[in-house]
């Protein structure tokens, strides 16, 4: 099976997409294209499943990943990191070609962005701590220390776990609702005491308030599919002992 490559018509102007499970070596529970440096896999099959990813995306780029950790921290880089020595951040931004930015994700929400005219772009990850905390507007602002424009930047979202997949409970409710009251709306009722969450709604309208006018959701839930992509909450449903990560790819030509 071929890698599969999901795109973005907001994002044709420049190398990008968001990859799930299909096309990859690893076997076993993270069978496919597990890139997941966290997960129990192979390390070969892991840096195996890499190469083909950004040779299926940006041939020639050179991987950019960071040690995902649930903030609102954006960096701009310059150079691949060892995989060792990856700094602590959610999201980058580059101008430079032939870098490959990578988002690693399991449910939690990708981002891909882009100012096409200014030659910059850049990449989030966006769970629930990082999406109130902040990171699509720490995304966006870095963008713009390299001089591109929140008017002509587009973003698009890519695979990520469903309303209908992600109950919550009614303290992660309050805990929105608390820091804006019109938060409610990205909340549907569930069964006693827990509330399913909109997590890729919430991405949107944080990517709105941060001045985006440009903005595609693809609206594909990683928990209901699970030949198709990897999700860390469907494994934990399963008691499976591990669980893959797929990555979310944007390059600049080299």
């Amino acid at each position: 099976m071929s890698v599969e490559v999901i795109r973005s018509q907001l994002l044709s102007g420049v190398a990008h997409g968001f990859l799930g499970r299909r096309g990859g070596v690893s076997t076993g529970i993270c069978a496919g294209l597990n890139v997941g440096l966290g997960s129990g896999d192979d390390r070969q099959a892991i840096h195996a499943n890499r190469r083909l990813a950004v040779e299926a995306v940006a041939p020639g780029a050179k991987l950019v990943t960071v040690h995902q950790v649930h903030s609102a921290t954006a960096i701009t880089v310059t150079e691949p990191f060892p995989d060792d020595a990856r700094p602590h951040a959610d999201a980058m931004v580059t101008d430079r070609p032939g870098l490959a930015l990578g988002i690693l994700t399991a449910d939690c929400t990708p981002v891909l962005f882009a100012d096409v005219e200014a030659g910059v772009i850049g990449a989030a990850h966006s769970g629930w701590k990082g999406a109130i905390g902040g990171v699509a507007e720490a995304t966006v602002a870095a963008m713009e220390k390299l001089g591109a424009d929140r008017a002509r930047i587009a973003a698009a979202i890519g695979p990520t776990i469903a309303r209908k997949s992600y109950e919550v409970d009614e303290g992660f409710l309050r805990r929105f609702v608390e820091a804006e009251p019109a938060n409610e709306r990205f909340f549907a009722g569930g069964r006693a005491g827990h509330h399913q969450f909109d997590l890729e709604a919430y991405v949107v309208s944080r990517l709105a308030m941060a001045g985006l006018a440009r903005i595609e959701a693809l609206g594909l839930d990683t928990y209901s599919a699970p030949d198709r992509f990897y999700s860390y909450r469907r494994a934990t449903h399963r008691s499976e002992p591990d669980y893959g990560r797929q990555i979310s790819l944007i390059a600049l030509p080299a």
